[in-house]
């Protein structure tokens, strides 16, 4: 209910009638003030008259007066210049560490908005405010929206920034890691980031040119190259298979001359995956791409449009993988090469973010655009987030759509921060 009162005094939803402090003042809300999302009061430089004075202070709002104390307003001399506090309910005076007494205001909520509320949160079927949605204009929906798909892009950004200070400010290692976390497809990611930050790139650029000496340093540090890390069923066969007897040699090796340590396997995940997405052979479409300098960032860089970023990713793997998901399993030949679902995945996942956070991180401008307008030329991902908002009445064309709606989900419907939604806002405001 306090994200509720928050709301309403923000917005200044309450009864126009004269509200009255708890000791009977008159009270006169001039400006509500600046909303507070860090510590301290809740809204800074309010202006409120109370009786026949006119207060420049801030304000702090509860549930309940108790809150006041169980929160320890009473020791903190940032709420010393608190001038009004906001409850829901009567209670007992508070009390600011300096000793003054402060008048306390029982906030009405109307009933329309609380009645509105109360279902947002209360229903069951997923997104609360379906009913809504078809009746909301063409521009509030697309205002939204682009507000939500810069929050998914800026949300992505923290997370590559994040990286980045972990690689000591490297691009290339952060691009890489970026990258490999996303051939995790998911279930995998985890694994594929730690393994991404056990691989070191600059031991790797020495053998580049070699992309057997790579897979060999790839799959040793994934810990795949031992015995354990090999099912029983194609254990003997493996053991004995001639390019992984070789992968073994170079990796022993490359362990000796940089001294490698691999990761261990068992933090690999194979239970109910497609056989696509087997680590061994996303690791060596990975290493495929490295040795075609397509985990460059400068080639990134160089792509304008859609399709010169689907060339960039193009793989062709040696040949033992173009028969082979996992070592000493023979199947039919095949090229191995990305899924349009995966590769428009990789794209929205990494290229198009790295783009963005490069060009924030530099102040290059163009890159960012160039980012939005990359996500504007991709189709939208095609998954149960997006299928559940076409079914509510949603256009879903691109990309920039389906992140919208993704962010959407995740980061207000998801933690019923309807308060914050503008559908959840129109919500609210409806009469019937």
């Amino acid at each position: 209910m306090e994200q509720l009162l928050h709301y309403v005094w923000k917005h200044k939803l309450f009864p126009l009638h004269e509200l009255f402090t708890h000791n009977g003042q008159a009270v006169d809300v001039i400006d509500t003030g600046l909303h507070n999302t860090d510590a301290g009061p809740d809204f800074f430089n309010a202006k409120i008259r109370i009786g026949d004075t006119l207060w420049v202070g801030n304000v702090e709002i509860h549930d309940r007066p108790d809150d006041w104390y169980l929160h320890g307003h009473e020791k903190d001399t940032a709420y010393d210049n608190v001038v009004l506090h906001v409850v829901g309910e009567t209670g007992a005076p508070v009390f600011t560490k300096a000793g003054r007494e402060l008048p306390q205001l029982v906030l009405p909520i109307p009933e329309t908005i609380a009645r509105n509320y109360r279902e947002l949160i209360a229903e069951d079927r997923f997104p609360p405010c379906h009913r809504l949605i078809p009746s909301l204009s063409r521009l509030t929906l697309h205002s939204w929206m682009a507000s939500l798909q810069a929050e998914r892009l800026e949300r992505k950004t923290a997370d590559i920034l994040q990286r980045l200070s972990q690689a000591g400010g490297d691009w290339e290692k952060t691009y890489f890691v970026t990258l490999a976390r996303n051939f995790g497809f998911g279930i995998n990611g985890e694994a594929f980031e730690q393994w991404a930050w056990n691989i070191p790139l600059s031991a790797a650029a020495h053998h580049r040119d070699h992309q057997q000496q790579i897979e060999a340093l790839f799959m040793g540090q994934a810990g795949l190259l031992t015995p354990e890390s090999v099912t029983e069923k194609h254990r003997e066969a493996t053991l004995t298979e001639e390019y992984f007897l070789q992968l073994k040699t170079e990796y022993a090796f490359l362990t000796r001359k940089f001294h490698l340590s691999p990761m261990p396997f068992k933090l690999w995940r194979f239970l109910r995956l497609r056989p696509q997405n087997f680590p061994y052979l996303r690791i060596a479409q990975l290493a495929a791409l490295y040795c075609k300098h397509r985990t460059s960032l400068r080639k990134l860089l160089e792509c304008t449009d859609v399709k010169a970023l689907e060339q960039l990713f193009e793989i062709h793997v040696s040949p033992y993988w173009e028969t082979h998901y996992s070592f000493g399993a023979a199947g039919t030949r095949q090229q191995k090469r990305l899924s349009a679902a995966s590769l428009r995945l990789l794209l929205i996942n990494t290229a198009i973010p790295i783009l963005f956070a490069y060009g924030r991180s530099t102040a290059q401008e163009a890159l960012c655009v160039r980012a939005f307008d990359l996500l504007d030329g991709l189709q939208a991902e095609n998954n149960h987030i997006v299928r559940m908002w076409k079914a509510c009445g949603l256009t879903v064309k691109t990309a920039a759509d389906s992140q919208a709606l993704i962010q959407l989900k995740r980061e207000y419907c998801e933690k019923k921060d309807c308060l914050r939604c503008r559908i959840g806002y129109e919500y609210l405001k409806r009469k019937a």
